[in-house]
């Protein structure tokens, strides 16, 4: 039994003289002294003072190369030359995986589904959007507090009590007074947390999951809307699912935007997630009194400033503010038993970080 152990302990140690060995080799790769690494020190302050200093060896190395690219660029602009090729960033999005649904500008088939699809009377201006906007059966104060927002956002859109009636009876009342689209605000635990958006007559419905939601009243220093039509910006539905979406939701918004209201509506889709901002804007002219330029009277000797005015965007929230993220898409209207689905969003899809569907 002695023998036996003593044979263990001296194979431990040859065990741990191999890692310390392996280990100097990797840090040591220059030959000369190893170098120090953080996860090397058990001592928690030493541990930190090494950490600090190698983040400022990086941030003096990092400006030392952002400082040799702008003399490099300044050469090149004084000897007429090309500029550096500037570095691009890897993000998610840029290195996102290939998809073959990506729409592209010469997609002759796109166009032609887009003139015959259920939106293309709204937005070819052939007929007004008006929106019906309701909730669901039990709902809290802050549902029909978003809803009262969104009306102010979205022109020709009135607001109805769901009372006990059913969905299906809800899209058959508004498809009989000729509404074009229907938007359900769903609560739960007192808070909007699902937006469904059902087009009429016959659909696509689409279910979002809703978050992020701060209320008017709630931004700091936030305008008020006027009653002009807004301007719609959609950025980044790339995919033929996205284009469908995009085009689910410009129908909800009249085509013919009114500029003089400075109204501005932003859907921005990124990661799947789709942000929505509502702003005003206005154009401001500043003087700046530059003390470079002097024009010197002879006779009086006084000195002219000559003033420069300046233009500036000034943007101003108003508000709400909520984040969306696609959950289905359904063929028709609403219907949960027999209803066919285009895009179901599924827990095993979320694989890959760099896998995007809109």
């Amino acid at each position: 039994m002695g023998n036996k152990r003593k044979d263990r302990e001296v194979q431990s140690d040859d065990d741990d003289a191999a890692k310390t060995r392996s280990k100097r080799t990797d840090i040591g790769e220059s030959g000369g002294k190893p170098k120090l690494l953080p996860s090397m020190i058990k001592n928690k302050e030493k541990r930190s003072a090494v950490y600090a200093k190698i983040k400022h060896e990086k941030k003096v190395e990092k400006r030392k190369n952002a400082k040799a690219r702008e003399a490099l660029e300044s050469r090149a602009l004084e000897l007429g030359e090309e500029l550096p090729p500037k570095k691009v960033p890897r993000t998610i999005e840029n290195t996102r995986e290939a998809d073959e649904t990506v729409c592209k500008p010469d997609d002759e088939e796109l166009f032609a589904g887009n003139d015959a699809d259920e939106f293309s009377s709204i937005l070819n201006r052939e007929q007004p959007p008006k929106i019906l906007i309701t909730t669901c059966r039990f709902h809290s104060t802050r549902g029909p507090a978003l809803i009262k927002d969104l009306i102010a956002v979205i022109p020709n859109a009135e607001y109805y009590k769901r009372g006990t009636y059913d969905l299906k009876k809800i899209v058959e009342y508004a498809n009989n007074k000729e509404f074009t689209s229907v938007i359900v605000v769903h609560t739960s635990r007192r808070e909007p947390d699902a937006l469904l958006i059902i087009g009429l007559p016959n659909g696509p419905t689409a279910h979002f999951k809703l978050s992020n939601l701060v209320l008017r009243k709630d931004i700091k220093n936030h305008g008020n809307p006027t009653s002009h039509k807004p301007e719609l910006v959609m950025n980044n539905f790339t995919t033929r699912l996205g284009h469908r979406v995009g085009r689910l939701i410009q129908s909800l918004f009249p085509q013919d935007p009114e500029f003089r209201g400075r109204r501005v509506v932003t859907f921005h889709n990124q990661r799947d997630f789709i942000f929505f901002r509502h702003h005003r804007y206005i154009f401001e002219t500043r003087e700046n009194k530059q003390h470079d330029a002097k024009e010197k009277n002879k006779d009086t000797g006084d000195e002219k400033k000559t003033p420069k005015g300046k233009v500036i965007a000034r943007l101003q929230e108003c508000g709400p503010r909520f984040t969306l993220k696609l959950t289905s898409l359904q063929h028709g209207t609403f219907d949960t038993k027999g209803g066919e689905y285009e895009w179901v969003h599924k827990p095993e899809m979320d694989t890959s970080r760099r896998r995007f569907f809109l």
